[in-house]
């Protein structure tokens, strides 16, 4: 008995877990659900700027097929939370069983009482089975044990009436999953729907660039341009300020080294710069449409809606304001041993020198050929760093 007493406590227990790790999953894909729907929002707006703009068809391959990924992304976190929800209906029904089983214990253990006081249902033969004890203390006993068989009556009464209360409460909570599973899985056809809308528009544009490969070929060789220049001048700017660091003194490197040290413990934990949709990621990469190696990206571009603000991701101090090519504004800050790039921004409010706090502005996103984005970098020394490795 003991041991099934047990059992039943640790498969309680095991239930609670189970639980809680799913209550708290929950959460987890609500939010990362509601920040890929933002995405798209954000993207679909892009390209209808972009549609109202004749903006560059290989831009609005890239917007098309970040949405295709984030589509793709919301149609498995759907096939997650359905099963999720499965798993859940599965406990719940069987703490609904176990209620059950301790409903039926307690309604055969109130069922034994009632017939033990049906038994001794006339006073009067309580009254001789008191007065036929053989002292004033076992009367007392005896007094005792129908106080205490009306007493235990209404406990277990009580008792049966809570189990069928929180039998209730479970019944409703299984109703209540179950709905939601039913609305999840009609979003996901709805999603399935959408997926595949994306999908069309995104092989027609790669149909009209192959159609037209001339055209675009000036527009990706003009991009590819840009992007070496970028990159080369800002291995310049960076090989500047790690070398005039390196020149500057003791004092100066010591400050350097604890900020360093304290941007390090950081990683996997700094904001992002602005929230949006990552539509140009770190590296060297394959174009989608054409057989050619695309330029190393040094950081990543974010796709964010129009007017917002780019802030700093750490702690530091505003080493340069720089305008390039294609990029407009630049902000470079300096975290000790690392720098973080912030470019194609307008309105900067920060200038060379001043120090900066952790989600301080440091301009507005500017908009150019129609497309509103980020361009970040983050490099250590004269090393470029993936800066998704580093962001929360």
């Amino acid at each position: 008995m003991n041991r099934l007493f047990k059992i039943i406590i640790m498969f309680s227990a095991f239930l609670g877990i189970c639980r809680e790790m799913s209550a708290q999953d929950t959460k987890a894909q609500e939010e990362r659900k509601a920040r890929l729907e933002k995405e798209i929002a954000i993207i679909d707006r892009q390209l209808a700027e972009n549609a109202s703009k004749s903006s560059s068809m290989l831009a609005d391959l890239n917007l098309i097929r970040k949405k295709v990924a984030n589509r793709k992304e919301l149609v498995s976190q759907s096939d997650r939370q359905i099963k999720k929800y499965n798993d859940d209906i599965y406990l719940t029904q069987l703490e609904i069983n176990k209620i059950n089983r301790r409903i039926d214990t307690l309604t055969e253990n109130y069922a034994k009482l009632l017939r033990s006081a049906y038994k001794n249902r006339d006073a009067r033969i309580w009254y001789m089975y008191m007065l036929s004890s053989d002292n004033l203390g076992q009367a007392f006993r005896r007094m005792g044990y129908f106080r205490n068989m009306s007493s235990q009556m209404k406990k277990e009464a009580q008792k049966i009436r809570q189990a069928k209360d929180e039998l209730e409460a479970e019944k409703e909570k299984l109703t209540q999953m179950k709905e939601e599973a039913e609305a999840v899985k009609a979003e996901r056809v709805k999603e399935l729907e959408n997926l595949k809308k994306d999908e069309a528009k995104a092989d027609s544009v790669v149909k009209q660039l192959k159609k037209n490969r001339k055209t675009y070929q000036s527009q990706l060789n003009s991009k590819k341009k840009e992007v070496q220049a970028l990159n080369k001048e800002i291995e310049k700017i960076i090989a500047a300020a790690v070398k005039g660091k390196t020149a500057s003194g003791k004092k100066k490197t010591e400050v350097d080294q604890k900020l360093s040290e304290e941007f390090a413990r950081n990683k996997g934990r700094l904001p992002w710069p602005v929230d949006g949709a990552v539509v140009g990621r770190f590296g060297s990469h394959r174009h989608p449409v054409y057989d050619i190696v695309m330029p190393q990206n040094n950081g990543f571009d974010l796709a964010v809606g129009k007017g917002e603000v780019a802030k700093a991701v750490f702690d530091g101090v505003v080493r340069q304001v720089m305008v390039l090519p294609g990029y407009n504004q630049c902000v470079m800050i300096d975290h000790g041993d690392y720098y973080t790039l912030y470019c194609k921004l307008k309105n900067v409010t920060v200038k060379a020198d001043d120090k900066v706090k952790t989600g301080q502005s440091l301009g507005t996103v500017d908009t150019i050929n129609g497309q509103t984005q980020l361009h970040f970098e983050l490099w250590q020394g004269k090393t470029p760093h993936n800066p998704e490795n580093w962001l929360k």
